[in-house]
């Protein structure tokens, strides 16, 4: 127990600087004591620390709130703050609510619970720092009831649509300031903060200062402020949607992603913007995040089954399909452009998209390549090569993509090879390989930095004129009926 002296005068209202009492009380304040007091849910032992903290001007929530009233009832009153999300245009069901105080109401309310620990220490009583029922815990009791009444939703701790409220206190800004003088080792330059008096620093220097120390540089019960708090902003945002599918590239001109170099535009398209332009504008998201299991060259064709991929949509307005408007939405992508089709188009979990990765290394794939050949061939000199099975060989990472990729030596497996006879200088390789493989330099070397390659096993010059996905071999996202 500190012995320093809390002053005991009446100070005003000091419970506006801890913010309930920025909600309109409905006229409590003007009834008698008496009545008040009868009202509240006390103990004996209470009751006198709560006609001190009325006398001084606090407001009943917080009077509930220091004598460790902890069930939601009485602190439940009208107010209305349902405006801003009426009228945000989100769709949801639930909601998560989140609110941040001014970090001087942990100063003012860290003078208040010294007054009423002073006070409950003369009825030889103990009142720790936990036993006081949080501001934000008694703000939500006061606020969910009625959200949920307003809005007609519940409240739900993991809904991804968050209401956030941001509260100022301008007139009190400075009450933090003699913590930085105190305890200068709490207030470090952060970025994207404004201010080193962060609540989280405030906190740990209220944690650290002494009692005595804290009541020589701060009146407790603080002084009461001219103006309540304000409501700084109020924002509400959607957790991100994920829509996944598979995808077939037909054009050997449509970079996978935006084509950017040194910040000019090389292709006027993309893949990912062809699919999700579209999905940006149904769920009228803010931007989208576009993911696949692995990526092919511009020019480069995805046949078969297509390539998985997924998008992420960040902060999506509309979230609720019906399976036949997004069947509707992957017609409408499908007519939009005949570089691309995409199939099984659905809403899946973030956790779903981890499927689609593990397969980008474990899985294998299946290529179509046209190769060419400097030295003239028949059909027997190629046969061996249906042979060659499991095959190994080491890959130093290509010149090609040096830019964007570490430089390391990977060893990458063909699984097998079937090899189809067009002219002298031409024969059609399928191939079955390890996800990862660089299929070009598989062909022609990439300048010995891949060997074996198709021209040391024939002992000539080899290149490829034309390559095809044929099958990437992730069972990700599961296939739906058309």
């Amino acid at each position: 127990m500190s012995q320093c002296h809390i002053q005991s005068s009446h100070c005003g209202g000091f419970s506006h600087a801890l913010c309930l009492s920025a909600f309109s009380v409905n006229g409590l304040h003007n009834r008698p004591k008496v009545i008040i007091l009868s009202m509240f849910p006390l103990t004996e032992e209470n009751k006198h620390v709560a006609q001190l903290l009325f006398n001084t001007g606090t407001c009943p929530r917080c009077i509930f709130r220091f004598c460790g009233v902890d069930f939601h009832t009485p602190y439940r009153l009208p107010y209305k703050v349902c405006q801003k999300v009426e009228t945000s245009g989100f769709e949801f069901t639930n909601l998560v609510f989140s609110v941040s105080f001014p970090p001087q109401i942990s100063v003012r309310e860290h003078a208040a619970w010294l007054l009423v620990k002073q006070e409950m220490g003369k009825q030889s009583l103990l009142l720790g720092r936990n036993d006081v029922v949080q501001l934000k815990e008694a703000y939500k009791w006061i606020t969910h009831p009625l959200f949920s009444e307003e809005l007609g939703v519940p409240i739900d701790g993991k809904s991804l649509f968050e209401v956030s409220v941001v509260f100022a206190h301008p007139e009190t800004v400075e009450d933090c300031h003699f913590l930085g003088t105190v305890c200068p080792d709490c207030f470090k330059p952060a970025k994207n903060k404004q201010s080193v008096f962060t609540r989280m620093a405030v906190m740990k220097a209220l944690n650290k200062i002494k009692e005595e120390d804290f009541c020589k540089q701060f009146p407790c019960p603080p002084n009461s402020p001219k103006a309540v708090c304000t409501v700084l902003e109020i924002e509400c945002a959607h957790g991100a949607v994920f829509v996944a599918g598979r995808y077939n590239k037909y054009s050997r001109n449509l970079p996978q992603t935006p084509w950017i170099i040194d910040g000019e535009r090389k292709m006027e398209s993309s893949v990912e913007e062809l699919i999700s332009d579209h999905l940006l504008t149904v769920f009228k998201a803010e931007s989208f995040n576009f993911s696949s299991s692995g990526r092919e060259d511009v020019d480069v064709r995805t046949l078969g089954n297509g390539r998985p991929f997924a998008v992420e949509l960040v902060n999506p307005h509309r979230i609720h399909f019906t399976s036949q408007e997004i069947k509707e939405l992957q017609q409408k992508i499908n007519k939009s452009s005949d570089k691309i089709q995409v199939r099984d188009l659905q809403l899946v979990t973030r956790e779903a998209i981890g499927h689609m990765k593990e397969g980008e290394e474990e899985k294998t794939k299946t290529y179509s390549a046209l190769i060419w050949t400097n030295k003239a061939i028949q059909k027997e000199d190629i046969t061996f090569l249906n042979d060659l099975k499991d095959l190994k060989i080491d890959q130093k990472t290509p010149l090609r993509v040096l830019h964007r990729r570490p430089l390391a030596v990977r060893t990458r497996v063909i699984h097998s090879m079937d090899a189809h006879y067009v002219d002298e200088h031409h024969f059609r390789l399928y191939l079955k390989t390890q996800a990862g493989t660089y299929i070009k330099e598989f062909v022609h070397g990439d300048f010995g930095r891949t060997s074996p390659n198709i021209g040391s096993l024939m002992n000539m010059t080899a290149d490829i004129l034309e390559l095809d996905v044929e099958s990437v071999d992730v069972d990700w996202p599961p296939a739906l009926d058309d």
